[in-house]
């Protein structure tokens, strides 16, 4: 990822792709299970289901616990806000209408597998990244780039994770 110089009010994404040597329909089974993510993640804690729901459908919830050095241990409700499978799940994170995030996965087919895509949008609602910003105003640049980076490093390891899983 190269320097942007994007603050958190411009909503920064980043995009990583891998392909996967398997059909979409193995590869959704993957992706389409969060309860699976977070043996795949360093950050991530645990998954648990809302509601009664056993799985991904628009409306649908779940909260996430997840655990990072720097900013301590947090939990968050996530809504489904896009659920088509086998080619796109996509959540936003505590208020649907004003999300701290939308994380969405696509898959495509591609040369006889998948061309798997994880992106995230920071914002527009606060997150726990926000109180860094209000300790720290002037460095808000190098604290979302950082924050970015680390996202981006995150997702290239979790499609490693999935291809892996979804290749054997």
């Amino acid at each position: 990822m190269e320097w942007t110089g994007a603050r958190y009010a411009d909503m920064p994404t980043v995009q990583v792709r891998a392909w996967v040597d398997a059909p979409p329909d193995r590869v959704w089974r993957i992706v389409s299970d969060v309860t699976l993510m977070p043996a795949m993640s360093d950050e991530l804690q645990s998954v648990e289901w809302l509601d009664g729901a056993a799985g991904p459908a628009v409306g649908a919830r779940f909260v996430g616990r997840s655990r990072h050095e720097d900013f301590g241990e947090w939990e968050t409700t996530s809504h489904v806000i896009e659920c088509e499978p086998p080619r796109a799940l996509a959540w936003a994170v505590a208020d649907p209408s004003r999300p701290s995030a939308v994380w969405r996965f696509r898959l495509e087919p591609r040369d006889g597998g998948t061309e798997l895509s994880e992106w995230m949008q920071m914002g527009p609602g606060r997150s726990g990244l926000s109180f860094a910003i209000d300790r720290m105003p002037e460095k808000e640049e190098k604290i979302v780039f950082v924050r970015m980076r680390e996202f981006e490093a995150n997702m290239t390891a979790t499609l490693g994770h999935i291809k892996k899983l979804a290749e054997a």
